[in-house]
C-alpha cells in the first residue's frame, strides 16, 4: 500500500510541477530529484543513442539541432562584432539579452519563432515554458552585468533527444538555490568567462560545480587567451577542437566533466590557441 500511496503521490507532484506533456515522457531536465517520505526518487533523461548537434559562431551565439532536425538559435550577435556572421536558419531564436550582440534576430533567415527572456533592455523578465516540436525550452531569470549595474537578463534550458542543455546567458553571479532548482539537471553547460560583462573563470568554475554537467563549452570571451586558461586551470580535461560544432547523445557523454572549446576565427585570429 505504501509503494501505490508513493506512485499516486508522485503523479500529483508532476501533474502540479506541469511536467506531463501531451504525448511525450515527464521532462528530465527540470527539478530531476523528488524526494518522497525517506527515499529519494529520481528521474533521469533516457538513455539514447540518437545526436544533436552544437555549433558554436562565437560570444554567445549558438545552434543546437535535434536528431530530427529542429535547429535552435541562441542570442545571435551583431555584425560588428568581429566574428564571421554565419547563414543559419533556425525554427526557433531565443534572446537572453538584451543588447546588440545577443538581440540581432534579423540577422536569421526564415521566419522563426522567436522567444525572449527579457523585454524593454532588461527592465522586465519574460517567463518562457514551451515545447516546440520534439524540444522542451523554458528560461530561468538572472542578472547581467552592464558598466554601472545590474540588468535582468535569462538562463534558457533545451531539453532534446534525452539530453538537457544550459545556455547560462550573461550571468553576472554564480546561481542561487531558487535558480537552480529551476534549471534542474544539466548534461550541456554553456557559460561566458568574459569577466566584464559577465562572470569572469573563477565565478563560471563555481558554475560548473553548482550544475556538474558532462561538457562545458566557454563562451563569451573573443580572444582574450588568459582567461581561457584561467578556466582550464583546473581538475577537467580539455579538448580544442579543429571546427566550430561537435555532435553528442546520451550514451556517448563523457563519464566525468570535459571543456570543449570550438574553433571559431575572430578578427581573422583563431580563438584563444
Amino acid at each position: 500500500m505504501r509503494t501505490r500511496s508513493i506512485f499516486f503521490s508522485l503523479v500529483t507532484i508532476l501533474i502540479i510541477c506541469g511536467m506531463f506533456y501531451a504525448g511525450s515522457a515527464p521532462a528530465a531536465c527540470r527539478n530531476p530529484n523528488l524526494v518522497l517520505a525517506q527515499d529519494p526518487l529520481i528521474i533521469p533523461a533516457a538513455a539514447s543513442s540518437k545526436f544533436i548537434e552544437i555549433s558554436w559562431f562565437g560570444h554567445a551565439f549558438f545552434q543546437l539541432t535535434s536528431s530530427s532536425g529542429t535547429r535552435i538559435v541562441t542570442d545571435p550577435f551583431s555584425y560588428y562584432i568581429g566574428y564571421s556572421i554565419p547563414e543559419v536558419w533556425p525554427h526557433v531564436v531565443t534572446v537572453g539579452r538584451d543588447s546588440g550582440n545577443h538581440n540581432n534576430v534579423d540577422l536569421v533567415k526564415g521566419d522563426p519563432l522567436v522567444l525572449w527572456g527579457v523585454q524593454s533592455w532588461g527592465d522586465a523578465w519574460l517567463s518562457v515554458n514551451t515545447t516546440f516540436r520534439d524540444v522542451l525550452i523554458y528560461n530561468i531569470p538572472i542578472h547581467t552585468r552592464a558598466r554601472h549595474e545590474f540588468v535582468k537578463g535569462a538562463a534558457f534550458v533545451f531539453e532534446m533527444d534525452g539530453l538537457c542543455v544550459c545556455h547560462t546567458g550573461d550571468i553576472g553571479a554564480s546561481f542561487n538555490e531558487d535558480q537552480l532548482d529551476l534549471i534542474g539537471h544539466v548534461d550541456i553547460l554553456l557559460v561566458p568567462i568574459g569577466w566584464s560583462a559577465t562572470v569572469g573563470p573563477d565565478i563560471a568554475k563555481k558554475v560548473v560545480e553548482q550544475l556538474k554537467p558532462k561538457i562545458v563549452v566557454p563562451m563569451h570571451y573573443y580572444n582574450r587567451t588568459f582567461l581561457l586558461q584561467r578556466f582550464l586551470d583546473g581538475p577537467y580535461q580539455a579538448r580544442f577542437l579543429e571546427v566550430n560544432t561537435f555532435s553528442v547523445s546520451k550514451d556517448t557523454l563523457p563519464p566525468v566533466t570535459e571543456i570543449y572549446i570550438p574553433k571559431v576565427i575572430w578578427y581573422g585570429r583563431e580563438n584563444d590557441r
